[in-house]
């Protein structure tokens, strides 16, 4: 009864120790590697590409806010943005609020 016990406490087999770890992480590392492709990366180049497009803006720029108002860049500051909205409306923005550049014959 005693020695069936003691023989399954004994010491592990040997072999391929060492490759069973490193087998255990590889779902791991491979999961890690998926996402950083697909969300990671994707997203530090959308932030740069929208940091450069921030540090580019001018006056007579077309935008798009993130509320959704079109409008026209009137002045530029370091961490503000005066849009025209409309006729006489004027509208001073934080930078960051800026979504993107819009064409010419979006309206």
């Amino acid at each position: 009864m005693f020695t069936g016990l003691a023989y399954a406490m004994g010491p592990a087999p040997q072999g391929g120790q060492g490759a069973g770890g490193l087998m255990g992480f590889l779902p791991l590392i491979l999961i890690f590697v998926i996402f950083y492709f697909l969300l990671i990366r994707p997203q530090q180049k959308r932030a740069k590409e929208h940091k450069t497009m921030l540090d580019n803006l001018k006056k007579g720029d077309k935008v798009i806010t993130s509320g959704g108002e079109y409008g026209v860049v009137e002045e530029v500051k370091a961490n503000t943005v005066v849009v025209k909205i409309g006729e006489n409306v004027k509208v001073k923005y934080g930078k960051a609020y800026i979504a993107a550049l819009r064409q010419s014959d979006d309206e």
